[in-house]
């Protein structure tokens, strides 16, 4: 990068996700001006489309994020592409480190890094992600309305979600794969509603034609499917931040590691804050978009304070001289 172009910044985010976009929209809206680094990989991108995102249903997450980046650009915020290998400094002077050895300066820092759905080691189970995969009935379930459903036994979680697919189809099948046990009180809601529990290990999932075909057990007996929804484990991306003092920490619910914030999305390091998905886990496109929206509020109306509070010490002087 050129000297020019590593001139401070208001505001350094780090990822061009659903929430690192919008919060440069707003900041972008806000005349601060903003450098996004994204990395190119989101979350979503095997996904054929997002949904429960109103006015976006369906749009394909690269088509969504094309937009976002156009929007954002129109309001002066200059998105670089890039991964981040670390960053340092303190609130006021922020420096993320890039992988290629650029640099950038921010006077504060927003993490929307999301994060890694860690998936057990099963073959098929990862290519397929996104795909014929899934986790989440609220973002796909309407796409595999009324096929036979595999629900893939990763934890205790199993049992609920297996009942909670089965809102969207009557063929679900519970495949334990010596992760859970379910407690007598679940075995009683599971067959009430006419799901079939599958003891033992899976082997693999069986693909025909570019297409799930089945679940495959360790005991060569295959169950014809046509999607598996897997719980998997969320990790949030903050290892870059480590000498910034932030660490991910295990969830409260179990499901994984987050970044701990408050709820406008502060950190515990002065001037840095999160949002979307690496600081909650649950969030889906839409939730994440509005978090970065409010974050980059806050962010905004932390740098006004300062601004303020440098003005009045020197009117103050000026008054004084």
């Amino acid at each position: 990068m050129d000297e020019q172009n590593n001139t401070p910044v208001d505001v350094v985010i780090v990822g061009g996700g659903a929430a690192g976009l919008n919060a440069a929209q707003m900041l972008g809206r806000s005349r601060r001006s903003v450098v996004v680094v994204d990395g190119g990989e989101p979350r979503n991108a095997p996904a054929k489309g997002v949904h429960g995102f109103l006015s976006r249903d369906g749009v394909s997450p690269a088509e969504l994020y094309r937009i976002g980046r156009e929007e954002a650009e129109s309001y002066g915020v200059r998105i670089i592409s890039g991964q981040v290998s670390g960053a340092a400094g303190f609130r006021g002077a922020f420096t993320v480190e890039l992988a290629d050895g650029a640099v950038v300066r921010g006077r504060r820092l927003l993490i929307a890094t999301g994060l890694v759905d860690e998936l057990p080691d099963i073959p098929g189970l990862r290519e397929r992600w996104g795909r014929d995969v899934l986790h989440c009935p609220y973002c796909h379930g309407w796409e595999v309305q009324d096929q036979p459903i595999g629900i893939l036994g990763t934890g205790p979680f199993a049992a609920h979600q297996a009942l909670l697919f089965r809102q969207w189809s009557a063929n679900i099948t519970l495949f334990l794969n010596n992760a859970m046990e379910p407690t007598e009180l679940e075995l009683h809601q599971l067959a009430a509603r006419g799901i079939t529990v599958v003891h033992g290990p899976v082997a693999a999932l069986q693909v025909d034609n570019d297409k799930l075909a089945g679940v495959l057990l360790s005991d060569g007996s295959l169950v014809p499917v046509a999607a598996v929804a897997a719980a998997p484990r969320f990790m949030a991306r903050a290892s870059a931040f480590a000498d910034l003092g932030l660490k991910a920490v295990p969830h409260p619910m179990g499901m994984g590691e987050y970044l701990e914030t408050d709820a406008d999305g502060a950190t515990g390091v002065p001037g840095v804050w999160a949002a979307g998905n690496v600081t909650d886990l649950r969030a889906q496109v839409l939730s994440s978009a509005a978090a970065g929206a409010w974050t980059g509020v806050v962010i905004n109306a932390d740098l006004m304070a300062e601004e303020l509070e440098d003005a009045v010490t020197a009117y103050r002087g000026s008054v004084t001289a």
